[in-house]
């Protein structure tokens, strides 16, 4: 307990003295052999300091660094790295643009015993990091037996587990795994099929997808964030911006249906990775279909539907973007009985909302993490790690 003990708060140090321009990071956590006591970290963290053209990614002291890559995310270029005595360097593609980000990811292979080693019944991990997603893989062959936080647990194509976590606040992971027994050589091959007959009853109800044809993507690897900042309650409106990033090669346009009972206004967009202002289009799904305009959703004629083009991504290049407008909502934004109402259901993992100024927080039906804005106005962070939508009602009054 106590080697467990002075690990996490070694990783606490490093975690607080990690700079504070950090915008965003995913790390996900390869076990290697457990012999060994190596771990294959892969980083990936967006930059918000303008004018930053370097970033030092800090290690325990009782870390051995070995096999440092870096690459630009918005290119997919090469980018120069080193190590110092706590810390791998790396050279930015450019300064960080006003208004802007840099996305890099950093490779590299961490030998800790103190953190990734071998416990009584198999192996176990602990590491401590301030706010974040990520994800953990068990070594090839390993069953997951206890997990201190919740976390959503997938497998991959070669087999191996995959514990999957995110959380908005400090996150410890502490992971404990157990080598599998090898199969008999007879488990393997075909099985016998479960399959429903292929007729059914008149009134019976709809099927169900077969279950081993339902999909399951990792939840905290998905990047989307939203923010909301309430404008007063007698107005109806509210301001958000949300970022997004493009990675699939060709993809040249971002198109957002507004939802029935909202109407849209001041549309705006930029290209975080170069700072660089895009064109949007306020259209209707009238429009959409006179200009024959191909979008993934079907929409109404009278839809709102803001378009964003930007040039086609490159071949293993992303474009990370950042789409801010004001919408209008009678429906589930008001003044009701003097306290100010909102109401909005949220599908993606990350949302946030700010007060007006001059409110305070009465109501908030979903857990979240209360922050203060260096104007005064309360900002509520909702992560919902499950795949499931949260239903928020939140309310206010006037100080």
């Amino acid at each position: 307990m106590k080697r467990s003990l002075l690990f996490i708060g070694v990783w606490i140090l490093a975690a607080v003295n990690t700079p504070a321009q950090i915008e965003d990071g995913y790390t996900r956590f390869e076990l290697l052999a457990p012999e060994a006591g190596s771990v294959r970290v892969v980083s990936d963290i967006t930059l918000a300091k303008e004018g930053m053209a370097t970033f030092a990614l800090p290690f325990g002291p009782n870390a051995r660094i070995a096999d440092v890559s870096a690459l630009d995310l918005s290119t997919g270029a090469a980018l120069k790295s080193r190590l110092t005595s706590n810390s791998i360097m790396v050279d930015l593609a450019r300064p960080i643009p006003a208004g802007g980000h840099s996305r890099i990811r950093i490779v590299h292979v961490e030998t800790d015993r103190n953190g990734y080693r071998r416990s009584a019944d198999g192996i176990t991990f602990f590491r401590t990091l301030q706010a974040g997603r990520g994800s953990v893989v068990l070594p090839e062959g390993y069953e997951l037996t206890r997990a201190e936080k919740p976390v959503q647990v997938l497998e991959q194509p070669d087999g191996r587990i995959v514990a999957s976590f995110m959380d908005a606040q400090l996150v410890l992971i502490d992971i404990h795994a157990r080598q599998l027994k090898p199969k008999p050589a007879s488990a393997s091959g075909s099985t016998a099929s479960t399959a429903a007959p292929t007729t059914a009853l008149a009134d019976a109800p709809p099927r169900e997808q077969p279950m081993n044809q339902i999909r399951v993507t990792e939840r905290a690897i998905q990047d989307r964030t939203i923010v909301y900042f309430l404008k007063e309650p007698e107005t109806h409106a509210f301001a958000l911006y949300h970022d997004y990033t493009a990675a699939r090669e060709g993809e040249h346009q971002y198109v957002n249906v507004v939802r029935t009972g909202s109407t849209v206004s001041e549309p705006s967009a930029k290209n975080l990775d170069t700072g660089e202002a895009l064109k949007t289009r306020t259209l209707t799904g009238a429009d959409i279909a006179r200009e024959k305009i191909e979008i993934p959703d079907r929409v109404e004629p009278d839809t709102q539907v803001v378009l964003i083009p930007f040039p086609p991504v490159k071949k293993s290049a992303s474009v990370r973007l950042r789409i801010s407008e004001t919408y209008t909502d009678p429906a589930r934004y008001a003044l009701i009985d003097g306290q100010l109402m909102w109401h909005r259901s949220f599908g993606r993992p990350r949302n946030d909302m700010v007060l007006p100024a001059g409110w305070y927080l009465t109501t908030s039906s979903v857990p979240a993490v209360i922050t203060q804005e260096s104007d005064g106005r309360i900002r509520l962070s909702y992560w919902n790690p499950r795949s499931d939508t949260l239903d928020v009602v939140v309310r206010g009054r006037r100080r």
